[in-house]
């Protein structure tokens, strides 16, 4: 019996299985294919519709769309001398972000593209201080903000030119790295781990206004460097033997060139980067240059005024077989309107010009199955003339409400490890650095001339210890 119920209902499905062969042959056939009015065809398109409004998806179908970032967080351990404590933060080394690639070939030359980056921030590594442990102190310290948002167009044989917020042509020339370490320890840029703790003296007080990363130029940032990202206009050349040049102007006004190298050479993967800047706006407060609007009656010129020039540069190599590195960079900045402003009218100046040199080296190699292993120490000296910025009074010592910053300078000692996990793109890292500042101040009230207002001020050291992960997509 359950033979003979097996043979009906075989029997029953022979004329659907017959319907369905029918209509699999007859869609397949040349006629059916092409028939792109059809019912069948109106269907799948009314189910790609359905599919497309669930899912992200291009714009249209002739640029291509590429979503990439990764996510930067870690714990950050602090001792100031007089306190400590821990958090977890946004790594600033490489902070968190997500990023929009876009591009469409016009012909076998050329291709158009797009770029849009957007940096996100938990808890800012180097913006807390140890009264504000998250680093909220603008919009920007702490959310999202605006990295990259531009549109270019490539030529294979001319080269790329590119418009809208980016990267200068001199942006990270002073930090070439082509290990590990330039995702969580950048060798020349200090600041990002931990430097914005408010500075303390050695007898325990503690600045209200003024930080750690203060203590390098104005904003923090080595001289040399790239000044940020700006609104401009960028070409890049095509490259040849490994060379490339690049040229920025934006944001009345800066400008900067640079040339880059990357190759092999018996056995050394090597990569390096100069560049020379300039900028003449005073009113570009975060470049760190001083303005003459500081001096109304000074006949510099316009009170938008600036004259900052800097040459920076940087070199990465690596031993392919014995995976042992060196990272150096070093940088030169001169404000040639810092010493004709009020601040500093007196018979003694301060120094116009600023430098940093900075040196990391260790092994990195693939011991274990998951990937690579670095581990590294690293050296860091800056020296500073003034960074046009006041400093609480009582803090610096010059016996009034207000300071004049004339001189500072930094000096970090660090090391650490990192262990790579190529399946997953991830990289954990454990960091340590030890600082020590420098600080002399002056009494706005009379000038530098006065002489008795200088002063030194004895600030205490500050070590840190940075143990996280980053994991790109």
């Amino acid at each position: 019996m359950k033979r003979h119920r097996n043979r009906e209902t075989r029997e029953g499905l022979w004329p659907l299985a017959s319907a369905v062969s029918a209509l699999v042959i007859a869609g397949f056939t040349p006629a059916a294919a092409a028939d792109l009015g059809g019912n069948c065809c109106a269907d799948l398109e009314e189910r790609i519709a359905e599919l497309e409004a669930t899912t992200a998806r291009k714009g249209n179908r002739k640029v291509k769309l590429e979503i990439s970032g990764h996510v930067n967080e870690a714990i950050l351990f602090w001792d100031d001398g007089f306190e400590s404590n821990a958090g977890i933060y946004t790594n600033d080394n490489a902070r968190t972000r997500i990023r929009f690639k876009g591009a469409a070939k016009i012909n076998d030359d050329l291709e158009a593209g797009y770029n849009i980056e957007i940096g996100v921030r938990t808890h800012n590594s180097k913006r807390f201080t140890q009264d504000n442990p998250v680093g909220n102190g603008n919009a920007t310290d702490v959310g999202l903000d605006l990295r990259d948002s531009n549109w270019y167009l490539k030529s294979k044989s001319l080269g790329t030119g590119s418009i809208g917020l980016q990267a200068t042509a001199t942006d990270a020339i002073t930090e070439v790295n082509q290990t590990q370490t330039a995702d969580f320890s950048k060798y020349s840029d200090v600041e990002d781990t931990g430097l914005g703790l408010n500075l303390r003296r050695s007898d325990g007080a503690l600045s209200t206004r003024y930080q750690y990363r203060r203590l390098i130029g104005v904003n923090g940032d080595q001289p040399g460097e790239g000044e940020r990202r700006f609104n401009g206009v960028k070409y890049v050349t095509p490259e040849v033997a490994g060379f490339s040049a690049s040229a920025f102007w934006g944001e009345d006004d800066f400008w900067d060139v640079a040339l880059r190298y990357k190759g092999e050479l018996n056995g050394l993967k090597l990569a390096a980067g100069f560049g020379y800047g300039a900028i003449s706006d005073g009113q570009q407060t975060q470049t760190g240059c001083a303005a003459s609007q500081a001096n109304a009656s000074s006949p510099i010129g316009s009170a938008s005024d600036a004259d900052c020039h800097q040459f920076g540069g940087s070199a990465s190599i690596v031993h392919v077989d014995s995976g042992l590195f060196v990272n150096f960079g070093a940088g030169i900045k001169r404000d040639d309107l810092i010493e004709d402003i009020t601040l500093y009218s007196g018979a003694v100046r301060p120094d116009d010009e600023e430098t940093f040199w900075s040196l990391q080296a260790g092994i990195e190699k693939k011991w274990l199955a998951f990937g690579k292993t670095t581990i590294y120490g690293e050296y860091y000296r800056y020296e500073g003339g003034s960074n046009n910025r006041t400093i609480d009074g009582a803090f610096a010592g010059v016996g009034t409400a207000s300071g004049a910053v004339i001189d500072t300078g930094l000096e970090v000692i660090g090391g650490g490890i990192a262990q790579g996990f190529e399946n997953a793109a991830l990289t954990l890292y454990l960091s340590y650095r030890h600082v020590q500042g420098d600080l002399v101040a002056s009494s706005i009230a009379g000038g530098i001339a006065d002489g008795a207002a200088i002063n030194a001020v004895d600030l205490e050291d500050l070590d840190v210890v940075f143990a996280g992960g980053i994991i790109k997509f």
